[in-house]
């Protein structure tokens, strides 16, 4: 099962440098698998995305296929072949 996860200028240097890589999943997978192997590859990204509970962090968004993973089952979230996973860091300002 092909999956790609994209991430925004702010989260590239956590992951290399990258603006998208491409992941093999063994079906049926999650979007907390994807995560568990994120976090062997780019484990300063790992941080940025989970706490040490491995729950999404509250500021950080996971799209999934274009559907706010919260609106779905969160990291229970099933992933599909050729799944799209993009995350976006609130921005906060004033």
């Amino acid at each position: 099962m092909h999956v790609t996860v994209l991430l925004p200028g702010v989260l590239r240097s956590a992951a290399g440098g990258t603006s998208k890589f491409e992941l093999e999943m063994t079906a049926p997978a999650t979007l907390g698998d994807v995560l568990d192997v994120v976090a062997g590859r780019y484990p300063l990204l790992e941080r940025r995305l989970r706490d040490e509970q491995r729950r999404l962090r509250r500021y950080v968004n996971f799209f999934v296929d274009g559907e706010e993973c919260r609106r779905l089952s969160a990291e229970d979230t099933q992933l599909s072949d050729k799944t799209e996973i993009q995350i976006i860091p609130s921005v906060a300002g004033g």
